[in-house]
Parts: C-alpha cells; sequence; structure tokens
C-alpha cells in the first residue's frame, strides 16, 4: 500500500468521513500561486546553502514553473486524497521530477508554509482592498465638490437638527474611508514578517537563511518566535476585523441611500442599472444594491467571530482547528472587493434632487440654535435662559403653521420684545450654514477645505 506524502505513522486508510472532514483542498487551492511562490523561494535559499544540488534546484524551479502552468491553464488534476494544496503541488512536482521533488520540503513544516502561504494572500488583498478603497474616497469626493452649497437637513436621532450641506454630509463618510484605507495600510506594516523556515514550531536543524527568503518574498523580515509564529492569525483576524469596519460604513451609507431615494425623501434617484424592478408591482423601483451591500455587511461580521470563536481556546503552536481560518477569509475579501466596487458605480451614477433638499429644510426649524445664539450675543443672555426663550419660539411657529425660518420680525415679537431685526438673517438656513464656519465645520467655506485636503491626502497615495 503506498503511502499518503504526510502520513509516516499511519499504517491503515482514513475513513472517508475523516476525508470529507480533513479535505481543505476544494478552498485552499486559492493560495496556488502563494504556495509556488514560497516553494520557488525556498528551493532557492536551499540551494544557496548547500542543503540542496543546483541540479535539484533547477528541477524544481522548472517543474513548480509548470504545475503553474498546469493549474492556470486548468490542466491541473485535484485529487481530494492530497488533503490540501500543498500536498497537491507537492505530489505533482514529485510526478514531474522525481525524488528531488521529495526534497523540497526539506527545512520546512506545513505549518510554516502554510502559514507563509496565507499571510502573502491576505497581505496582497489587503493592498487591492486599500486600492478600491482609495476610488470609494474619489467618487465621494467628486460628488461632494458638485454640492457644498446644497443645503441638506443635518440630522440626530434620525430628526431635523441643523442645516448642513450635502457636500459636507458625504465629506463625513470620506473620512470613515480615509481610517478604513490606513487600516489596511498598517495591517500591511504590522504583518510583513515571514515565516518561512519556523517549521514545525521551533525552527530547523538545517543551516537555513530566513533573511533571504524573506527578502525574495517581499516582507520586511522574518518573524522573531517560531512558536508563535506558526500558530498566529492575528493577520487573518485584523483584515476580517479591518473589513466588517469597512462594510460598517458602507452599510451605514447604503442605509441613508434606501432611506434618501424613497419617496417621503426624494433626496436622490439612483440609476436604473443599481436599481430593480418588482415580480408584481410594475410601479416599483427598489434600491437593491445599497440593501444588498447593507446585507453583506452581516457576512463579514459572522466571519470575524468565527475565527475569533476558532483561535480563542488554541494552546500553542499549531493546531488542526486553523483549518477554519481561510474560507470567511476569502469570503470576506471577496465580498468586501465587490462592494467597494459596486458602491464606487452606484456614488457617480447617483443623481442629487438638489431642491427636495433644500425643500426639507424648511420643516424641523433648523436654525433654532441659531436663534438661541443670537440671544446670548446680542442680547447678553445666559444660553438657558435663550434656549427655553426659542423653545416658546418654536411653539409659536407650530401654532401658526410655520418653520422657525420662516416667521416674521412681528411674530417674534411676540415672544421675544425688543428683539432686532437681524434676526431674521439668523434665521435663514443657509445662513445658518454657512455660520458654521470653525474648522471642520459645515459652511461652504469648510467643506471646501475639507475636500481639498481630502484631494491632498489621495495625491500623497500610491497604489500599493
Amino acid at each position: 500500500m503506498s503511502k499518503k506524502i504526510a502520513s509516516a505513522r499511519i499504517s491503515t486508510s482514513s475513513s472517508e468521513l475523516l476525508k470529507e472532514l480533513n479535505n481543505s483542498l476544494p478552498f485552499d487551492k486559492e493560495l496556488y500561486q502563494e504556495d509556488i511562490k514560497g516553494s520557488l523561494a525556498h528551493s532557492t535559499m536551499l540551494m544557496k546553502q548547500g542543503i540542496i544540488s543546483q541540479k535539484d534546484y533547477e528541477d524544481i524551479q522548472k517543474g513548480l514553473r509548470q504545475i503553474l502552468d498546469e493549474i492556470e491553464s486548468g490542466e491541473f488534476n485535484f485529487d481530494s486524497d492530497d488533503e490540501d494544496i500543498h500536498m497537491a503541488i507537492e505530489k505533482r512536482l514529485t510526478q514531474i521530477i522525481g525524488d528531488a521533488g521529495k526534497r523540497l520540503h526539506t527545512a520546512r513544516s506545513r505549518n510554516d508554509q502554510v502559514a507563509t502561504d496565507f499571510r502573502l494572500y491576505i497581505l496582497k488583498n489587503a493592498k487591492e482592498l486599500g486600492n478600491l478603497t482609495i476610488g470609494v474616497i474619489e467618487a465621494f469626493v467628486n460628488l461632494a465638490s458638485k454640492n457644498t452649497d446644497t443645503l441638506l437637513p443635518g440630522m440626530t436621532h434620525l430628526q431635523h437638527a441643523q442645516p448642513i450641506n450635502f457636500g459636507y454630509h458625504l465629506m463625513a463618510y470620506v473620512q470613515m474611508f480615509i481610517r478604513d484605507y490606513e487600516r489596511f495600510e498598517s495591517l500591511i506594516d504590522r504583518n510583513s514578517l515571514s515565516p518561512l523556515g519556523c517549521a514545525a514550531l521551533a525552527g530547523t536543524t538545517y543551516p537555513i537563511d530566513r533573511e533571504l527568503t524573506s527578502q525574495i518574498l517581499g516582507f520586511k523580515a522574518p518573524s522573531s518566535n517560531c512558536l508563535d509564529t506558526v500558530s498566529d492569525r492575528d493577520f487573518a483576524l485584523e483584515i476580517l476585523f479591518d473589513i466588517a469596519t469597512l462594510m460598517m460604513h458602507i452599510s451605514r451609507f447604503s442605509e441613508e441611500v434606501i432611506l434618501w431615494s424613497s419617496s417621503e425623501f426624494a433626496f436622490v434617484k439612483l440609476s436604473d442599472s443599481h436599481s430593480t424592478g418588482s415580480s408584481i408591482m410594475p410601479q416599483k423601483k427598489n434600491p437593491d444594491i445599497p440593501e444588498l451591500l447593507r446585507g453583506k455587511t452581516g457576512r463579514a461580521y459572522g466571519n470575524l467571530m468565527s475565527l475569533l470563536t476558532v483561535m480563542k481556546g488554541l494552546p500553542l503552536a499549531y493546531n488542526k482547528d486553523t483549518q477554519e481560518d481561510k474560507e470567511g477569509v476569502f469570503d470576506s475579501i471577496k465580498t468586501a472587493k465587490l462592494s467597494l466596487q459596486v458602491l464606487k458605480e452606484m456614488v457617480e451614477q447617483m443623481s442629487v434632487n438638489k431642491d427636495a433638499m433644500q425643500k426639507a429644510c424648511n420643516s424641523g426649524h433648523l436654525s433654532a440654535t441659531d436663534l438661541a445664539d443670537f440671544l446670548v450675543k446680542e442680547q447678553g443672555m445666559a444660553f438657558r435662559d435663550a434656549y427655553h426663550i426659542v423653545g416658546d419660539v418654536v411653539n409659536r411657529a407650530e401654532e401658526l403653521g410655520k418653520d422657525v425660518s420662516e416667521l416674521s420680525i412681528d411674530e417674534l415679537i411676540e415672544i421675544v420684545p425688543n428683539i432686532d431685526e437681524k434676526a431674521i438673517e439668523v434665521l435663514d438656513n443657509r445662513a445658518c450654514m454657512n455660520a458654521r464656519d470653525s474648522f471642520g465645520g459645515t459652511s461652504s467655506k469648510q467643506t471646501k477645505i475639507q475636500i481639498e485636503l481630502a484631494k491632498k491626502w489621495l495625491n500623497s497615495k500610491e497604489d500599493f
């Protein structure tokens, strides 16, 4: 009976159920490029250190490149008996080049091999996610630039609060996405450490050069403790957290778009290419894209919680439980990439109803706080006294069926005797918006400053 590559002590065949439970090849074949890249680097180091011959090195390199071509052309035969992508590639390499293929695994374990593959995969995808996030930021900044003077009700508790401009509202999301980008950037910097050469858990007796393999693979340096390295999945948890936070930001914006596109708001209109109809109601135009983005956020949360749960009770070093680290990561990365691309398109093609936004500012008494501030500054009132007086003004406005911003000076005098006529100017919603001219505020001037700062930030970022 022929033995499996990694079954020296096992004398009987595995049960079919164990094979099914143990087989990670259907999903970890996603790592084929990283596995081959790691093996190319490892064989180069083995040759340079005199651990394998020049001939074996050349055969291994040629064989690995042939396997890469076979996988990418669809000719490679994935056999479930191989358990995982590492064994599948090693078995095929041995078929192609003979005994030299068996020497490739010298001075390494599947433990450091999979840790290397997975870390390379996550670093590569963190870069791609960062670059896609840049595209979303650009789309938001471009739309904000066109709406620095577009009045919008700023809300708290989903109730009208104070007048802002739509560009300012969009720039709040720009700040969220900038933080998302910087988390991906930080992840890459912190986790650019090579596991290759850590072997099973304690290093190896062979005279390897971990600095060389680290350099070949593009890491900053080799990791410094092998016991930690082979069992570490912090880098996977980090990308899951970063994606979950990104998706939360996407979901918050999606929720607002869903509200804004309803008849009750009518602030925005989604393009037909980002909407769907109803199977029964011919008049419907549904915001399925933001609804799907909002829904997919739950998947990202679930994948993070799943891996946190897997890792919480694992003793050092490697445990087979960590085979459960990949499917959730693959899913979250795929979900986030698609979500970022769709979000960018949706924002670029979304039309803004400036009239509806401005009309909405004429309800909810958005300028009430400004009237209180006016009484403090112009009449020397204590703010709390002014606060209560303006409450009376609001009540009177509602009795008259008006918004505070629509009151005449005579109607104001009924509640606030001797009030200056300049109060009428203060109650104007556009004046209120532009009066908030402190740094970070909503005035058109400050919004334009924020846009310029964001553009400067974008110009400082090149592709990872």
